[in-house]
């Protein structure tokens, strides 16, 4: 019996959606500009591609993690749009922009600015669930990242924060919130260390 699929972050420039049941929960996002629409690390879904299709004409794909593949090649197909995997550069067309986050041997991961309306679209760095959060805090940096938190996020002020693991956050305080986090994450680690060791997440799928 497929997962049930669950909607979240509606926007007037979008979606986001993800499958029930999954402890991670696996979220993914369609950005909408001029009649184009983006998918952003895809999972497959029930009822996804009707709304896509209603919200405009797709563009493309966009994987924003090198280990997120997720189904992004099989929308990409299914769709006739090309794939773009972590792009550190503008993706043709597109109304937002690369912000390249981490580049190493082990760890690339970009994540999305859009200008107007003031959307951050972010995969692992930042996340809702419990996983990432130390205490009570409403959005946090991975666990991985947190020596060295990518401080770039902090200069922005967005209105939506998207994020590939949770529903995102919306409206006042947002921006106070991610600048929170950022600023805090080395402070924070050994208690968003000790939560994610007792996550279930670690075993399950990215």
């Amino acid at each position: 019996m497929a997962e049930e699929t669950r909607f979240c972050d509606e926007l007037d420039v979008g979606f986001g959606w993800y499958r029930a049941g999954e402890a991670l929960r696996r979220t993914s996002h369609a950005l909408a500009a001029d009649g184009g629409v983006w998918l952003v690390d895809p999972v497959d879904a029930e009822g996804v591609e009707g709304r896509v299709r209603v919200l405009g004409e797709p563009r493309g794909v966009i994987q924003l993690l090198d280990r997120h593949e997720r189904d992004g090649a099989a929308w990409a197909a299914r769709l006739g749009v090309p794939l773009h995997v972590v792009p550190f550069v503008p993706v043709a067309g597109a109304p937002f922009v690369p912000l390249p986050l981490v580049r190493s041997r082990w760890w690339r991961e970009a994540a999305l600015w859009w200008h107007e309306p003031r959307v951050l679209v972010v995969a692992d760095a930042l996340g809702t669930i419990s996983y990432f959060r130390a205490g009570d805090e409403p959005i946090g940096v991975h666990p991985l990242l947190r020596l060295r938190p990518p401080r770039a996020l902090a200069t922005l002020d967005p209105a939506h924060v998207l994020v590939g693991h949770g529903s995102g956050l919306h409206g006042a305080g947002t921006t106070a919130a991610v600048r929170e986090a950022i600023v805090t994450a080395r402070r924070r680690l050994p208690q968003a260390w000790a939560a994610a060791a007792l996550s279930p997440l670690r075993r399950r799928r990215r």
